[in-house]
């Protein structure tokens, strides 16, 4: 089984999991993903042999409209995904303006703008279709996750390294899941 069918496999045996990403496809937003810890979380879970994986962080949207930038647009959505789904720490966040906040080129997409997340295992996102196929985006590829591998994406490594050094000491992913390789270089 490819990487990407078992990533989607795992989604969808998840109630919790699929049921988020059932809410943010009704929202029939253009390009529009839960992606980062959503996903990496529910597989080094389950490489880890743990079973009903947590929500641990926030639950990241993200979705492409360059017609729409204005960040209140994100929180009316926001609004609405706590109202369905309380217990969940949304975050809406449309990328066609995140390249500012970030200092980057404008992004062209939502999977674009995730070339330029900190570590090639979080910059993947899911997406549920309305005839109930999972897809999963990974521009950098999902070696790094099947892996356990903790590595700066390309972006991070040439640019940001203190920010990739701070990012992963303040997460503690090493002790959450003590089988990861961290790259630190």
């Amino acid at each position: 089984m490819d990487a990407l069918h078992a990533i989607s496999t795992l989604l969808k045996a998840d109630p919790l999991r699929w049921r988020l990403l059932g809410l943010v496809r009704d929202l029939r937003l253009p390009d529009a993903w839960i992606g980062a810890g959503f996903i990496r979380n529910a597989v080094w879970d389950h490489l880890h042999g743990r079973t009903g994986s947590e929500l641990l962080s926030d639950v990241d949207v993200i979705w492409f409209d360059p017609a729409r930038p204005d960040p209140e647009t994100d929180r009316s959505y926001e609004a609405f995904l706590r109202a369905a789904e309380p217990n969940v720490s949304w975050s809406v966040k449309n990328q066609a303006r995140m390249h500012e906040r970030n200092g980057d080129q404008p992004y062209s997409s939502s999977i674009d703008a995730m070339r330029y997340w900190p570590e090639t295992a979080t910059a993947l996102a899911a997406q549920r279709s309305m005839t109930d196929a999972c897809y999963i985006a990974a521009p950098l590829g999902t070696d790094d996750l099947m892996n356990l591998v903790l590595r700066p994406t390309p972006h991070f490594a040439r640019n940001r390294m203190k920010d990739y050094h701070k990012r992963t000491q303040a997460k503690g992913w090493t002790s959450i899941w003590p089988r990861l390789t961290l790259v630190t270089g």
